[in-house]
């Protein structure tokens, strides 16, 4: 198959492509075939992420998600859904898998709508789990995986979901959100080593052994570095320089 201009998927790819550049990448080093799942799962988490702050107004905020979660309902009752850029090719991709992990995406959304921090670091890690784990879970089994291995992700999608949550730290901030239960340098490196003691090592070996289901996990091969510069110097998330070069991010993720 191809991704034609003009099509669902490719207007999924365009959204993709502006607001999640990272797994832009990653789904285009990935077979066509598995673009017309990552693309519409990729692009629903980018329209989902921002609702909360295209406005100002919370209670426009949540019925932005709980369009999402109606149209998640939808596909999910195998019958009528809303025809939409998104929707329609997600509903295709989805066929016979459950979406509730991606509803607990969105409820967990909620919490962008709090300019407070989160109560502590368990509340952080269990709102990055469910957002960034709750996509990785749905593309592999959307993929081919077993329910078994899909879920055995979730370590290194709440690892990556943090190491994408600290590069964003400042602009949270300016945006009037106070991102972090403790912010000091000493608890974000001591924050990321153990996020780092729970990811799994060999992501390219991991991603080759679930043959169809593995293009999922090529979103995550940034994770380990980059928290292991938070580990090194935390000073990075203050000051908005947690990036790899240009040429260590795309080796990255080519190889995955």
């Amino acid at each position: 198959m191809t991704i034609e201009p003009g099509s669902d998927l490719y207007a999924c790819a365009q959204i993709v492509e502006r607001g999640d550049p990272e797994r832009f990448a990653a789904a285009m080093a990935s077979p066509v075939s598995a673009r017309a799942v990552l693309f519409p799962l990729y692009a629903f988490n980018v329209e989902v992420s921002r609702a909360p702050w295209v406005t100002q107004e919370p209670m426009i905020a949540r019925m932005r998600l709980q369009w999402w979660h109606d149209a998640l309902e939808e596909i999910a009752a195998g019958g009528f859904v809303r025809r939409h850029e998104v929707v329609t090719p997600l509903a295709q991709a989805l066929a016979g898998v459950d979406p509730a992990p991606l509803m607990a995406a969105i409820d967990a959304r909620e919490a962008d709508l709090d300019r407070a921090p989160f109560a502590d670091e368990a509340a952080l890690l269990d709102y990055l789990e469910k957002t960034s784990g709750g996509i990785a879970v749905v593309a592999l089994i959307a993929l081919g995986a077993p329910r078994e291995r899909a879920s055995a992700a979730l370590p290194i999608a709440r690892g990556a979901a943090l190491a994408r949550y600290l590069q964003a730290v400042p602009e949270l901030e300016a945006r009037g959100k106070l991102p972090l239960p403790d912010g000091r340098p000493e608890a974000l490196a001591q924050l990321a080593r153990r996020q780092l003691d729970d990811m799994p090592r060999g992501l390219r070996a991991q991603r080759r052994s679930l043959g169809a289901a593995g293009p999922a996990l090529r979103e995550f091969a940034l994770a380990r570095p980059l928290l292991e510069v938070v580990a090194r110097d935390p000073a990075v998330v203050a000051e908005g320089r947690l990036q790899l070069s240009e040429f260590q991010r795309r080796w990255r993720l080519l190889l995955g």
